[in-house]
């Protein structure tokens, strides 16, 4: 089965001459066998009845909405027909580009498995291959030995860090135990100061008592020899 395209070499229409141009662009880059068929060369007047008598979508352009016969380009599977540049470019959108085409997934392949080369028949490994695929283990495992080399270093250097950042912490904590400590030991003192003064003034008022009573003692004394 052979995917036919019926186009016009000589068409002034330049819509209908990029939509040839695209449609061409799509199957070579899908890998698509097609074959141009150019309804304009002279002696083509049997293909171009065919395609105007069984296109049944007229492929109507913005200059050209109501053609009186289909435009090019119309695609055909041999003799069957698949649509105009509106559906093809609406089967490409939704990757139906098979379906559109009546084709099997083999024959859109073919040309696919014979120029990848990506294994013999026989089932081995092409060299071209082998060597692409032991260039790509080298280069992960240098990628990888140079990671782990990376990240001994990284832990060495951390290490001390992290020391560094635990004796500031308990250098920091061991100066607020101090702190914490100098100031007791401030209240204690200002406590004992304290209680001394209360001392002190207690004993300076038991003395001004005594004194008081010494000299009312005295002056009782003295009226009681006056009175005698």
């Amino acid at each position: 089965m052979v995917i036919k395209v019926y186009v016009s070499g000589i068409s002034g229409n330049k819509e209908v001459k990029k939509r040839q141009q695209r449609v061409l662009l799509i199957l070579d880059s899908k890998n698509v066998n097609y074959e141009v068929i150019d309804i304009a060369e002279p002696g083509a007047e049997d293909s171009k009845d065919f395609m105007q008598t069984n296109a049944t979508s007229l492929g109507g352009t913005i200059s050209d909405p109501s053609p009186r016969h289909p435009l090019p380009p119309q695609i055909f599977n041999d003799e069957v027909y698949c649509g105009d540049y509106d559906l093809f470019d609406m089967a490409n959108e939704v990757d139906e580009m098979e379906k559109f085409l009546k084709l099997q997934i083999s024959d859109t392949t073919d040309n696919l498995i014979s120029n990848a080369a990506v294994h013999l028949k026989n089932g081995e490994v092409s060299p071209e291959e082998k060597e692409q695929s032991e260039g790509a283990v080298k280069e992960t495992e240098a990628i990888e030995s140079e990671s782990k080399e990376n990240e001994v270093p990284n832990e060495q250097t951390a290490q001390p860090e992290i020391e560094s950042k635990d004796e500031e912490a308990n250098e920091y904590e061991e100066s607020k135990d101090n702190e914490a400590a100098s100031k007791v030991k401030e209240d204690e003192v200002s406590t004992e100061d304290k209680r001394r003064e209360d001392e002190q003034l207690e004993e300076g008022e038991e003395t001004e008592d005594v004194e008081e009573g010494s000299e009312s003692v005295a002056v009782a004394k003295t009226e009681h020899k006056a009175d005698e």
